[in-house]
C-alpha cells in the first residue's frame, strides 16, 4: 500500500482524497454487482467494515422488492441499454434497521474491464419527513372535525372534508370566501375579536359558539383557532378546528331539565357517591329534615341520618344497589316536627366513566296508606271477635271508609259503591259528587278484564296484592299499587270487596326518570368519549405528527450538530412517532369510528383484529345470522361489553387467545366471550371496581337485556349476553 502511494500521480491522489471525503456513499463494483471499493461514507452508511461489504452482492442491502427493482435496471446496464440510472430505495444495516438512499449508478466503459460507480445518498430524514407530512395531511383529510385555515382578514383557502360535512360548503364552495359566511347575524363581530388576538399572537382554545350552515340550520360548535406562522416568526395566517357540539349541548340542556324536575318534585330525593355523601338533595328532602342545602350536601350520610339508622338499613341497601340493582325497602323514621313515618325508599345505580358510582334516592312517604291498612285490620279483627253482638257491621265500615285518610272503596256484590273516602274521590273520581249506589264498571267503563277477574276471586274469599300495577288512562300511562279483600256480612257471608288503592304514578314517573339519567349520562359519555377521541386523533395526533416534522427539519437543516445531539434527535423522533401510535390506538379505543361506518357486526369484528395485533393475542371472532344494521344504541351497548370484556382478558386470563362469537337467535342477539384462562372470584369482583362487571351490567340492562358470568379461579370465563333485537322490546324500558 505503501509503494503504491507512492506511485500515485497528483491526479490519482486527488481522486483518492475526494473518494474517502466525500460524505455521499460511492461504490465501484464490477458487471456481477460485486463492490471492488467503497469509501468511508458508504461504510458508515451501512454500519459494515470495507472488508465486509467487499463479500457481499450489491442486493443483499436491501428488501426484496428494492433488490428486484435495482437488479432489473442493473442487467439493462449490463447489457448496454442504458447507462445510468437513479433509484430511491430502501438498505438493511448491520443492525437490522432499515434506512432509504438515493441511488444514482453509472457504468464506466473507458477502462478495457467496464465497471460500475453507485453513489448512494442517506435520505432517510427526509423520507421519514415526507411520511409525516403524508401522515399529517391523512390525518387532516380524514377527520370528521371542520379543520381549515384562511388569511388574517379571514379568507378560506384551505377547507377538508370534514368542513363539507359539518357546514354543508364543498370546498370549492368556500375556498376565495370570507368566513364570515358561518357566522349568525348576531354574532357578526366575533370574526373581529378572533382575528385580533391571533393577530397578537394569542390562541383560541375550545370557544364554544354559534354557527350557521349552508342549509340555514344552526348548529353549536368548539373552536380552536391558532396563528401560522412564518420562519421568522410574523404570523401570517390563521388555522381553526371545528367540533360539532350539537348533541352535546342537547344532552346538557336535558340534564338541566332533570335537575330541575328533580328540584321541584314532590318525592324526596337525594343523589350519594361511594363515600357515602350527598352529591344532590331536593327541595322536599331538605325541607321534611328541616336543614339547609349546605347541611346535606358534601356530608356523609351518617352525619344526616342517625348513624345506628344508617349501619343498619341504609349501608347495606346501598351497598346493593352499587352492586347494579334497583333496591326497593320500606322503613321507619324520625322527622323532626312529623314525628315517625312510614317511608318507601328507592334506590337507583347510576353508571359514570368507571363504572355504577353514584345511587339516586327516592323516598316516599307512605304513611297514611299504611295507617289505613293498619286500622282495616284492626278493624277486621274487631268485628271477626265482636260476631253477631254487632247489628250494623257494615255501618261500621262504612263509617271506617269514609274517614281512612287512604283512598279505600266499598262496593257490594253488584259492584255497587256503598262508601268512598275522600281521598279515593280525589285521586280517581275527581269533580263527581254522586257516587254512591252506582256502579264500578258504569264509571270506569274500559276497565281491564283482569282487574275483573280479581274482583271475582275476591267475592270467592281470597285477598289480592300488587305493588306495582300499570294501566293506561286517556291521559296516559298510571300506576298504583292496590289490595282488594272481601267484606263480610255479621252471618259470615261475604257482602262485597273493599279496594285500597294508592297511586304512585308521580313515584314511577321519577323512577323512570332516573332510569333514563343513567341513559343520559351514558349517552352523555359516548359523546365525552367521541369528544376526547376527536382531541386525540385530530389535535394531540396533529401536533405529535408537526413535532415529528419539526425535529427532522431540524436534524436536517444542521447535519454540522454533533453526532450524539444527531443521535437523540433521531432518538427523539422515533419516540415521538411511537407515542403518536400509541395515541391513534387510544382514540380508535374511545370512539370507533368502524363501528358507525361498517356497521355492528363489521365494526366488532374490525376492532377484534385491530385490539389483537396490538395485544399479540389471537381474537377469534365469529358470527352468524346477526345483521349488520342492528339499532345503533344495541350495537354501541355490544361493542362497549366487547371492549371490557377483552381488556379483562388480556389484563387478567393469562392467555393468548380469546373466543367471541355474535349470533342471533329466536329474535335475540347473543355475544359470548370466552377464554380458558385464570378466572376470577364473581363475588370479589362485584364487590370490587376493577372489571367493570357493574358498568357492562348496566349497559346491558339499558337495551332490556341479560348478562350472565360464569368464572372461576383457573377454570377459565365466559361472558353470555342476551339482547332482544325486536323495536318493539327496544323501545320498553325497565325501572327495577
Amino acid at each position: 500500500m505503501g509503494e503504491a502511494a507512492q506511485t500515485r500521480t497528483p491526479e490519482t491522489q486527488l481522486f483518492h482524497d475526494v473518494f474517502n471525503a466525500s460524505p455521499i456513499g460511492i461504490a465501484v463494483e464490477n458487471l456481477e454487482g460485486q463492490p471492488l471499493f467503497v469509501n468511508p461514507a458508504f461504510c458508515s452508511f451501512l454500519g459494515f467494515s470495507e472488508e465486509e461489504l467487499r463479500n457481499k452482492h450489491c442486493v443483499d442491502f436491501s428488501p426484496r422488492e428494492d433488490a428486484e427493482k435495482d437488479w432489473a435496471l442493473f442487467q439493462q446496464l449490463r447489457a448496454g441499454s442504458i447507462d445510468h440510472y437513479q433509484l430511491e430505495k430502501r438498505y438493511f444495516r448491520q443492525d437490522g434497521s432499515l434506512v432509504w438512499g438515493r441511488l444514482s449508478l453509472s457504468l464506466l466503459n473507458s477502462r478495457p474491464s467496464p465497471l460500475v460507480i453507485a453513489m448512494v445518498e442517506d435520505i432517510t430524514d427526509v423520507k421519514r419527513a415526507e411520511e409525516a407530512r403524508f401522515r399529517h395531511a391523512a390525518v387532516i383529510e380524514s377527520s370528521d372535525d371542520a379543520i381549515a385555515a384562511g388569511t388574517l382578514d379571514g379568507i378560506v383557502v384551505s377547507w377538508n372534508a370534514g368542513a363539507q360535512k359539518i357546514y354543508g360548503y364543498t370546498e370549492a364552495e368556500a375556498v376565495g370566501k370570507s368566513i364570515t359566511m358561518l357566522f349568525p347575524p348576531e354574532l357578526a363581530d366575533e370574526e373581529n375579536k378572533i382575528l385580533e388576538t391571533l393577530k397578537a399572537g394569542g390562541r383560541i382554545e375550545h370557544f364554544e359558539t354559534v354557527r350557521v350552515t349552508k342549509a340555514g340550520k344552526r348548529i353549536n360548535v368548539s373552536l380552536t383557532i391558532s396563528p401560522i406562522k412564518d420562519s421568522s416568526g410574523r404570523t401570517v395566517g390563521i388555522s381553526g378546528i371545528a367540533r360539532d357540539i350539537t348533541e352535546r349541548k342537547r344532552a346538557e340542556d336535558k340534564l338541566r331539565e332533570y335537575e330541575r324536575a328533580v328540584e321541584n318534585a314532590e318525592e324526596m330525593i337525594a343523589v350519594v357517591d361511594r363515600e357515602y355523601r350527598y352529591l344532590i338533595a331536593n327541595r322536599q328532602f331538605l325541607k321534611l329534615r328541616n336543614m339547609t342545602r349546605e347541611q346535606v350536601v358534601g356530608h356523609f350520610v351518617h352525619e344526616v341520618l342517625e348513624k345506628g339508622v344508617f349501619e343498619a338499613v341504609v349501608k347495606p341497601k346501598l351497598d346493593e344497589c352499587f352492586q347494579g340493582r334497583v333496591v326497593r325497602y320500606e322503613m321507619k323514621y324520625n322527622y323532626a316536627g312529623l314525628g315517625e313515618r312510614d317511608v318507601l325508599v328507592s334506590y337507583f345505580p347510576i353508571e359514570g366513566a368507571n363504572g355504577i358510582d353514584r345511587v339516586a334516592c327516592i323516598l316516599h312517604d307512605i304513611t297514611d296508606r299504611k295507617r289505613a291498612e293498619e286500622a282495616l285490620l284492626e278493624m277486621n279483627r274487631t268485628l271477626e271477635a265482636q260476631g253477631s253482638l254487632l247489628r250494623s257491621r257494615e255501618e261500621l265500615l262504612r263509617v271506617f271508609v269514609k274517614n281512612v285518610p287512604a283512598a279505600v272503596a266499598m262496593l257490594d256484590r253488584d259492584m255497587r259503591y256503598l262508601q268512598v273516602s275522600d281521598r279515593w274521590c280525589s285521586d280517581y273520581l275527581p269533580g263527581r259528587a254522586q257516587i254512591l249506589g252506582r256502579s264500578h264498571y258504569e264509571i270506569f267503563r274500559d276497565m281491564p278484564e283482569r282487574w275483573k277477574e280479581v274482583h271475582r276471586r275476591a267475592f270467592q274469599g281470597e285477598t289480592l296484592r300488587a305493588d306495582e300495577d300499570r294501566w293506561d288512562g286517556q291521559d296516559g300511562p298510571h300506576w298504583a299499587r292496590w289490595e282488594v279483600r272481601p267484606w263480610k256480612t255479621a252471618e259470615g257471608a261475604v257482602g262485597g270487596i273493599l279496594i285500597l288503592a294508592e297511586d304512585i304514578t308521580r313515584r314511577k314517573q321519577m323512577e323512570e326518570a332516573l332510569s333514563g339519567m343513567t341513559r343520559k349520562l351514558v349517552e352523555a359519555q359516548e359523546q365525552e368519549r367521541a369528544r376526547v377521541a376527536r382531541e386525540l386523533h385530530d389535535d394531540i395526533a396533529q401536533r405529535l405528527a408537526l413535532l415529528g416534522i419539526d425535529l427532522a427539519q431540524l436534524q436536517e437543516n444542521h447535519p454540522d450538530l454533533p453526532s450524539e445531539v444527531l443521535n437523540r434527535m433521531h432518538e427523539l423522533r422515533q419516540r415521538t412517532e411511537g407515542i403518536s401510535s400509541d395515541v391513534q390506538a387510544l382514540s380508535h379505543e374511545l370512539h370507533s369510528s368502524g363501528l358507525e361506518y361498517l356497521g355492528a357486526v363489521a365494526g366488532m369484528r374490525s376492532w377484534c383484529r385491530e385490539f389483537g395485533g396490538r395485544k399479540r393475542m389471537e381474537i377469534d371472532f365469529t358470527s352468524s345470522g346477526v345483521p349488520n344494521c342492528v339499532p345503533s344504541e344495541i350495537g354501541l351497548c355490544l361493542f362497549r361489553v366487547l371492549q371490557e370484556a377483552l381488556h379483562n382478558a388480556a389484563k387478567h386470563s393469562g392467555v393468548k387467545r380469546i373466543e367471541v362469537q355474535l349470533r342471533e337467535k329466536s329474535g335475540e342477539i347473543h355475544l359470548r366471550v370466552s377464554d380458558a384462562g385464570k378466572g376470577f372470584d364473581i363475588k370479589a369482583a362485584r364487590q370490587g371496581r376493577g372489571l367493570g362487571l357493574t358498568s357492562m351490567q348496566e349497559r346491558v340492562r339499558l337495551v332490556n337485556g341479560t348478562i350472565g358470568i360464569e368464572s372461576k379461579p383457573m377454570g377459565g370465563t365466559t361472558i353470555h349476553v342476551r339482547v332482544p333485537l325486536g323495536s318493539e322490546k327496544l323501545s320498553e324500558r325497565a325501572v327495577g
